[in-house]
């Protein structure tokens, strides 16, 4: 929008609840609306207008009522916001007319009316704004410029800027009418010599968010980030610059936040173009997306990066092509090809470029994931690809939805980059097997605390409702909700608080505090407590039980690598948890070893307590799901060269019988598999009887227990 200089329609607004410094901070909405205008070539002022704004609630605060004396029946019989701003126009524009002028500029004291009442309302009616409402002149900031010694701009006010000019204050006590010709009295002084004030600087109103990609290495300042949490599931960006319409965000500033199965999780980082922008964003703390309400906080620049930036050459090339509509299809046949995808969507969705408009996401080794992202080149052609939500492809359907920049640029990080959870430290120094005390946790700092007894329904919601007060102590992402081995709630929570006396108050005030229909138990317990249950482990009245020796994590990182059997290197109570779930009749020990030699091990028994505390690194940062177990593949580190030789010279690998002999796991086996098809499906290879033999041993005793889902064969 161009700037206009000649003419200012100085402009005023009051809500139904809080006014002034915190206006449009309760969503109550605008019942008020003053304005005048002001030539600034002729320094004439035209008539003084005033309109009552008639709200779809009525409802005025106690505060609002002593503020304005506005009373119901006047809001009653107004006319409603959309009537009230045609009526300005129409007005302005007469005026205009009748002075000789075509063009105005909004001149306001403080940015409040515009962005944060004016934009955000008309954005949830669905009134198309006009264009003067985009452009708008601060009378403080042109005032600051003129009289710099005045103090700085956030602290100005309209009888703070009298008294420096020395104009005698108005005796005017109707509201609005007395805010609006204190600002013309100021605009005529700052007109006049010795200021000559020209008013050139206009602030703007974004007309709607822009997307584009952001790059890892991008410097992103800390206070220009929120994070947002709430959010619907299926919200895009463009719902969420909507949610901050009057906020300028910064050109694919919206993030939205995934969890550890690659689905979003409610939250999204917003990048705005500046502090002020940022600051104006958080008063809408728990404002309203619909029936939902939005927490807003602050966040840091690092995060954003760690969600939003990229550094592949494909995703910078795919998501070049600016103003696209993504799509993104989850659930794609492995086989499917670009053709494929073109057919599903059809010629009423045409994609953008062709096969250059698709994007499908694979894992490093070039296996596909089921994921791909779309471009399109209008909103009408993204339509008609979501109306095909959930219609089959091959034999699958295939689910869509909206995407983001942002979004693209954290799946693929998420698949080609390092996993979630971070791999365990590399093999420790060799050191002599010593006794070992019970299988305990390491002492830590209890600043965390265990909710029990939850409802099977509660969500994050309820459990910060339930805190209160106590909700400022949490640390971000620190709510944690504990899932069943069927992926269900539990009805146990862990929150991670600030600090232990922290963790001790809210468990002296929220023990058996009602949450719904059921009292919830809260207990004070430590980090490393709360890492057991996440990875799948117990935590009972008689203490830690380790998670299930079936988790992929568990297993040693290859047997035939220690010099010692598993009883050697474990008192008997621990060796039953950590063997293996089919080697359960381990074979005779080697010789014993001399006893000036000392027995090695990758890991000490401390090590092994600490193997789990190393999983819960990240998977806060996608709260609120739990970490999954990771791929055994190439999952422990190999051990370096120095140790994998001295290894080579101890007792011969109490695993394999023979040199060179290899381990081998089976996987998808049908659960009514025996040994016998087992043994037939090998057939043509060499084994000896007693490389098989453990499993003949257990075979019986194993489908008893449970139909394993692998084997381990020799």
């Amino acid at each position: 929008m161009a700037s206009h200089s000649d003419t200012l329609v100085v402009f005023f607004g009051a809500t139904a609840g809080a006014n002034g410094g915190k206006l449009g901070s309760d969503e109550r909405e605008i019942i008020l609306l003053v304005w005048q205008i002001v030539d600034l070539h002729e320094k004439k002022v035209g008539k003084l207008q005033r309109r009552f704004v008639k709200p779809d609630t009525l409802e005025l605060t106690e505060q609002c009522k002593e503020e304005t004396g506005i009373t119901l029946e006047e809001l009653c019989k107004a006319e409603p916001l959309d009537r009230t701003l045609q009526q300005f126009q129409q007005y302005v524009s007469s005026e205009l007319k009748a002075l000789g002028r075509s063009s105005y500029t909004l001149c306001v004291t403080g940015p409040l009316i515009i962005r944060q009442a004016l934009h955000p309302e008309s954005s949830k009616k669905n009134l198309a704004l006009p264009d003067c409402f985009y452009s708008f002149v601060d009378l403080r900031s042109e005032f600051n410029k003129c009289c710099p010694n005045a103090g700085p701009v956030k602290d100005l006010t309209l009888d703070s800027m009298l008294q420096y000019m020395g104009s005698p204050s108005l005796a005017e006590q109707t509201v609005g009418v007395c805010e609006v010709k204190k600002m013309v009295v100021i605009i005529l002084h700052l007109l006049s010599d010795p200021y000559n004030c020209k008013f050139t600087s206009f602030l703007m109103v974004n007309y709607k968010f822009e997307s584009g990609a952001c790059s890892k290495t991008e410097a992103v300042d800390n206070e220009t980030v929120i994070r947002a949490r709430g959010l619907p599931w299926q919200s895009s960006d463009q719902d969420i610059a909507r949610f901050f319409k009057g906020l300028n965000i910064a050109k694919g500033g919206v993030a939205l936040c995934l969890n550890a199965q690659g689905r979003r999780n409610g939250e999204a980082l917003v990048r705005f173009v500046s502090p002020e922008h940022r600051d104006l964003a958080l008063e809408r703390h728990k404002h309203h997306m619909g029936s939902r309400y939005i927490e807003v906080y602050k966040a840091t620049g690092e995060e954003f990066l760690k969600i939003a930036g990229g550094t592949s050459n494909e995703v910078a090339q795919f998501l070049s092509k600016e103003n696209q509509v993504i799509i993104r299809m989850r659930g794609l046949p492995f086989t499917a090809t670009p053709e494929d995808v073109l057919g599903f969507l059809g010629p009423d969705s045409p994609v953008t470029d062709g096969d250059e408009g698709l994007l499908f996401v694979r894992y490093p080794d070039g296996r596909p994931t089921g994921d791909a992202f779309v471009l399109f080149a209008c909103e009408e052609y993204a339509q008609n690809a979501l109306k095909k939500h959930k219609h089959i492809l091959g034999k699958r359907y295939i689910e869509l939805f909206r995407s983001t920049a942002a979004e693209v640029q954290q799946v693929l990080n998420r698949y080609v980059s390092a996993p979630l959870i971070s791999t365990l430290p590399p093999p420790m120094v060799p050191v002599p097997v010593l006794a070992t005390p019970p299988f305990l946790p390491a002492s830590s700092t209890r600043d965390c605390v265990r909710l029990r007894g939850l409802p099977y329904s509660a969500t994050i919601e309820d459990i910060l409702e339930f805190m209160a007060e106590h909700t400022v102590d949490i640390k971000p992402h620190g709510v944690h909700m504990v899932l069943n081995q069927q992926g269900r709630p539990s009805g146990d929570a862990f929150i991670q608080m600030k600090a232990a006396d922290r963790a001790f108050m809210v468990a002296q005030k929220c023990h058996k505090k009602m949450m719904k229909d059921r009292y919830v138990e809260v207990f004070q317990c430590s980090a490393e407590e709360m890492s057991f249950v996440l990875m799948g482990g117990t935590l009972n009245r008689s203490g830690l039980s380790p998670p299930p020796c079936k988790l992929p994590c568990l297993s040693p990182p290859t047997y035939a690598a220690f010099p010692a059997t598993a009883a050697a290197l474990l008192p008997a109570t621990e060796a039953a948890l950590y063997q293996p779930p089919l080697l359960a009749a381990p074979r005779a020990a080697p010789p014993p070893t001399p006893a000036s030699t000392p027995a090695l091990a990758y890991y000490s028994p401390q090590h092994h307590a600490q193997l789990y505390m190393n999983m819960n690194m990240n998977y806060t940062a996608y709260y609120p799901s739990p970490p999954v177990s990771p791929s055994t593949v190439g999952y422990f580190a190999a051990p370096p060269g120095a140790l994998a030789a001295a290894v080579a010279t101890q007792a011969p690998a109490p695993v394999l019988s023979q040199p060179g002999g290899a381990l081998v796991r089976m996987q998808g086996l049908p659960y009514n598999t025996g040994v016998k098809e087992i043994l037939s499906f090998f057939q043509g290879y060499q084994y000896a009887p007693e490389d098989y033999s453990p499993v003949l041993q257990l075979s019986d005793q194993a489908r008893a227990l449970a139909p394993p889902k692998e084997w381990l064969c020799l």
